[in-house]
């Protein structure tokens, strides 16, 4: 094996691990924003050694070219996702009062 190949695979399995290990904090973290940290974090993370690996196999090509907008991407569209879906959570008031690190009393805005 070339050495080239040999950082893409691990790169492609670190990748697997980081999305098994969002799936695992997804299902076992206790509230919204907890699960949604270890999955936008994962996830983001994943998919850039994921397709990083990818590039790497292939070569430079249009394709690998294509896969990296599709990182770049990623990298804008995940955490602004997670940021909506966050803020979504909290004015609808999705988890206890003991989760929000301030009282009700102390919001400043509408």
């Amino acid at each position: 094996m070339i050495v080239i190949e040999v950082i893409s695979y691990i790169s492609i399995f670190t990748g697997v691990f980081f999305f098994a290990v969002g799936t695992i904090g997804l299902l076992r973290m206790p509230d919204v924003y907890t699960r949604m940290h270890a999955s936008t974090k994962c996830d983001t993370l994943g998919v850039s050694l994921v397709m990083f690996g990818l590039i790497l196999l292939n070569g430079i090509s249009i394709f690998s070219l294509k896969l990296f907008v599709l990182v770049l991407f990623i990298w804008v569209t995940n955490p602004t996702a997670s940021h909506a879906i966050a803020l979504a959570a909290f004015e609808t008031r999705e988890i206890s009062d003991s989760y929000v690190p301030f009282s009700r009393e102390e919001e400043n805005y509408d």
